[in-house]
């Protein structure tokens, strides 16, 4: 009995590592990773977040459209 719980024992070890190294890199290649993601902004007269390099800059805030970087910062009262 010892003998027979010994190799299930093993023949579970074999298949588990043969599955690990076997999937290992590919399934970390297909996984975004945060250091790709772009940097988000959020939008000083609605708040909405967004991509900083789809964004509008002006005096050290950002702004989602020209209508809104027009108004200016809106209410801070979100």
């Amino acid at each position: 009995m010892l003998r027979l719980l010994f190799w299930i024992a093993l023949i579970a070890a074999a298949v588990w590592f043969w599955r690990k190294f076997k999937a290992g890199p590919a399934s970390v290649a297909n996984t975004p990773s945060e250091q790709s993601a772009p940097p988000m902004v959020r939008c000083a007269h609605c708040g909405v977040h967004l991509p900083r390099d789809r964004a509008l800059s002006l005096q050290q805030q950002w702004y989602c459209s020209q209508a809104h970087l027009e108004q200016g910062p809106g209410s801070r009262d979100r």
